[in-house]
């Protein structure tokens, strides 16, 4: 078993909080393709 495994298995807390925002993150890209520019994305993502 690799360190990486072991590590991950006696931490107490998980990775939901990064998923959840990573998930957000590609719902606003989905629903932002085409009308606007990168500047747009990233102010919505930032006030996500």
């Amino acid at each position: 078993m690799g360190k990486t495994v072991a590590r991950g298995r006696t931490l107490a807390y998980g990775n939901g909080r990064i998923e959840g925002a990573n998930t957000k993150v590609k719902l606003i890209k989905r629903q932002m393709y085409g009308p606007a520019g990168f500047a747009l994305l990233r102010k919505r993502i930032l006030l996500a």
